[in-house]
């Protein structure tokens, strides 16, 4: 088999975990996924552009994440190395009010370190489910604040393995969207700057968010968050909500009841029963308001 020699080879090369045939359902919010080929959670940057010198040398696909909260992963699963960004790059620590943070560290994380530094800014990524790297890749926000308000620099290596820096300026940031997508770039950290904040008003706003979180989001399924973008000056979910499809189901993928634009697993989903959804979804809304709606979420793999 092709993994065998796969993970015989790299098993050499690296110092991180890997794994072969690995269950990406393990993995994803969703609770969805095939298998992937080689599953490997690099050590660090070293661990990273090893692979990406295999990838090159063996002709191999190699594909990136991170925490895996807004993958849908086909049921076919993934051909090649999946490097998971994680534990292995996710330190964080400060420099007066700038944060360091590797990729693989947790918003969640980011949020609680900077409270405990009394470094405020960030108290809106505390209930976001992601981890740095593939938050500031898509601009990811909530509560009217977004990674980019706080960014100001990126660590990167490109699909080469050579190191990279970008400061905010030189890169372009809108809603859900950053110029960093299409620049065959893995990110590997980021530089941030907060402001000096009292700690007791910090863990107030977190408490607030994460209410709002709770009383608003179906956290009692597997979900991968918003499955849409929200149009310009509009709500995919309003819109989803109106066009009938709270409730909508496709085996065991539903929208659910509480946050229509929040799909979610009933136990047993399928890629390929939440991907009939998105679809039937879509069509809703377009025949309805004639409004196209763009995924939020992430497919990889073949569906």
């Amino acid at each position: 088999m092709i993994s065998d020699k796969l993970y015989s080879d790299l098993s050499s090369r690296l110092t991180g975990n890997i794994k072969q045939i690995e269950p990406m359902h393990k993995h994803t919010s969703w609770r969805i996924g095939g298998y992937a080929e080689i599953f490997v959670d690099p050590a660090g940057t070293g661990d990273l552009q090893e692979v990406l010198r295999y990838s090159r040398e063996a002709a191999v696909p190699f594909t990136i994440v991170g925490n895996c909260s807004n993958l849908l992963v086909s049921d076919k699963g993934v051909k090649g190395i999946v490097v998971k960004i994680g534990r292995g790059m996710s330190s964080i620590e400060k420099n007066d009010i700038e944060i360091i943070a590797g990729a693989g560290a947790k918003l969640s994380s980011l949020a609680s370190f900077a409270k405990e530094n009394e470094i405020g800014g960030f108290e809106f990524a505390s209930g976001i489910p992601g981890t740095v790297g593939g938050a500031v890749m898509m601009n990811a926000g909530a509560h009217g604040s977004c990674m980019s308000d706080l960014l100001n620099k990126v660590c990167a290596v490109d699909y080469n393995g050579n190191i990279k820096q970008y400061l905010n300026k030189e890169l372009s940031f809108s809603y859900r969207k950053s110029s960093l997508k299409n620049m065959n770039l893995i990110i590997t950290g980021a530089v941030f700057r907060g402001e000096k904040s009292d700690k007791e008003y910090i863990d107030k706003l977190i408490r607030r968010y994460i209410e709002i979180r709770k009383n608003n989001q179906p956290l009692k399924y597997p979900n991968a968050g918003s499955v849409f973008k929200n149009p310009p000056g509009d709500s995919a979910g309003r819109l989803i909500d109106l066009a009938g499809g709270k409730g909508l189901q496709v085996g065991d993928a539903a929208v659910s009841t509480q946050h229509a634009n929040f799909f979610i697993n009933l136990g047993n989903a399928s890629a390929a029963d939440m991907m009939a959804l998105i679809k039937k979804v879509k069509d809703m809304v377009m025949e309805k308001f004639n409004i196209e709606l763009f995924l939020e979420v992430q497919v990889v793999g073949e569906l």
